[in-house]
């Protein structure tokens, strides 16, 4: 079972596990085809997270978050007057890192895969040099973001017919991409990180003034890692260590849930979202002033994830009083919410759960000209400045400032989860900052509310991240009593729309099938199994 944004690439990871390939080559396989189908966050110029559970119920992670490059330093972000300039931060050749997904994925398949790698990149190749429909999503997504482009252009020319948006069903050719997808399928690593593409993004930064040389292309290395793991109620959960934030706050979330009877209090209740909300609040803030690169930080992941400190933190929560939030002299990054994620299970029970993004929709904007694909703009996922916190969520602790080589803070939360050494989900979510709250939300239906994973997935969805002090919930997910009573407790409430693209995979415990549940709320995703 592959469950991914788009049919195309969840069929080529499809086809990939019926040719005998498992669930790492099927995972690299899906990947290359989003950065064809899914321009938005699919990509090979940003990075990303990848956590697996083998059929033994060993597990590891791999880490190819981008990197600040070698010039990078705490004030890059300021403008000539010496001030903090959200363009340069977010909207610029500096705000680009040093991608990491290809190095990722060879490094996954080097480890771990069984496939011949040119077969798991040549379908994107083909995919990119013949075309395919364009998909309603798509076709939204791309009208939206050209205004965005125009600076740009090798991206106009890149993804629109003459600066006119292409239109549902017409057919999306892209043959720089699959000449850069054709060097990487038949130089790996190299073919990336080193030569013509190399060469060629250099030759973007220095025309546009970002940072990125060859010698920082050459340098990146994806790291293998040891997975976050913790229990919820008996049940053992798998996900991203840091330099993603999302492991440690998803188990310390759990944690302190893990003393309320959340089932007594009915699914989306006030106390219900009062105590969640809590949870969510305490966890964000302890993200805020301790989560960044274990290189560059002493990260507290032992205490963090202890079942004692959980306690020691539940304590503080009264049932029918909100917490107040406060700037304490931290600075939230923000975080684009256009990240993807997907999930694969092959037949020997091998699970892959993949989070990976651009930062913002399609990232920087910016196409590489002759190459063909979009760079990010994580380096906006850096803290802007050392000491900026305030109500509206930046913030400006020391521990996530951008040094060289530095990987960025993340809240990407690919999760796996499993009961008394069986494979049980796989679960994750984009969001930017909302992801880990998305997360939790699909583990808790699953476990508490015992829901089938279809409406795991669907079921309303909030968020709160500390700072700023609101509660958002989606439309339509609380009735007005249920808003009055909360926002008498003290919470401020918000109404949002759709919140995470959560594409899961759930094992039946009977039957041992394979269930895919693509989120409804994205309407290109599908899931495909055999």
């Amino acid at each position: 079972m592959v469950v991914s944004a788009t049919e195309y690439a969840s069929r080529i990871g499809v086809d990939v596990l019926q040719a005998g390939g498992n669930a790492v080559d099927a995972a690299i396989a899906t990947g290359f085809a989003l950065a064809v189908t899914h321009p938005a966050a699919g990509n090979i110029g940003g990075g990303g997270f990848m956590v697996i559970r083998f059929p033994d119920g060993s597990v590891t992670a791999f880490d190819y978050r981008e990197k600040a490059p070698l010039a990078a330093n705490p004030r890059m972000f300021l403008d000539e007057d010496g001030e903090y300039s959200s363009r340069i931060h977010h909207n610029s050749h500096k705000a680009v890192g040093v991608p990491g997904t290809v190095a990722g994925f060879v490094k996954a398949h080097e480890s771990y895969g069984t496939g011949d790698w040119s077969r798991l990149v040549e379908p994107s190749v083909r995919l990119a040099r013949d075309g395919f429909a364009v998909m309603p999503g798509l076709a939204r997504s791309l009208q939206y973001a050209l205004a965005r482009m125009e600076p740009y252009p090798a991206s106009i020319a890149a993804f629109s017919k003459d600066g006119e948006p292409y239109q549902v069903g017409e057919i999306l050719r892209q043959p720089e991409l699959a000449s850069t997808l054709e060097r990487i399928m038949l130089q790996g690593h190299d073919g990336f990180y080193k030569g013509e593409t190399a060469r060629l993004i250099a030759a973007e930064m220095q025309r546009g003034g970002g940072l990125i040389t060859e010698e920082d292309l050459a340098i990146y290395r994806a790291r293998e890692r040891t997975p976050i793991t913790g229990s919820y109620r008996g049940y053992d959960v798998i996900s991203m260590p840091p330099p993603s934030s999302g492991g440690t706050i998803l188990v310390e979330m759990l944690n302190i849930l893990e003393g309320f009877d959340l089932a007594s209090m009915g699914h989306n209740s006030s106390a219900y979202i009062h105590h969640v909300t809590e949870a969510m609040r305490r966890a964000y803030l302890d993200r805020a002033r301790f989560l960044a690169d274990p290189a560059y930080a002493d990260v507290p992941v032992e205490r963090l994830t202890s079942k004692d400190y959980a306690a020691e933190l539940r304590r503080s929560i009264e049932p029918h009083r909100a917490t107040p939030s406060n700037p304490l002299d931290i600075e939230l990054p923000h975080e684009s919410p256009h990240t993807t994620h997907y999930s694969v299970v092959d037949a020997a029970g091998m699970a892959v759960a993949v989070t990976y993004t651009l930062e913002a929709g399609y990232g920087s904007k910016i196409v590489v000209p002759g190459a063909g694909f979009l760079l990010n703009n994580e380096m906006g996922d850096f803290n802007p400045q050392q000491g900026l916190t305030d109500s509206l969520g930046h913030i400006g602790s020391e521990p996530n400032l951008a040094r060289p080589g530095q990987r960025m803070l993340s809240s990407m939360t690919p999760t796996i989860l499993a009961k008394e050494g069986e494979l049980v989900a796989v679960v994750g979510s984009p969001g930017g900052r909302t992801i880990i709250n998305s997360v939790l939300q699909v583990v808790l239906n699953i476990i508490d509310f015992e829901m089938p994973i279809q409406d795991a997935v669907n079921a309303s969805r909030l968020h709160h991240a500390w700072l700023p002090n609101t509660v958002r919930v989606e439309q339509g997910g609380i009735d007005e009593a249920t808003k009055q009573a909360l926002q008498e407790m003290g919470h401020r409430m918000i109404v949002r729309g759709r919140q995470g693209l959560t594409h899961c995979i759930m094992i039946d415990p009977l039957t041992g099938e394979r269930i895919g549940a693509a989120d409804p709320r994205d309407t290109d995703a599908v899931a495909v199994g055999y």
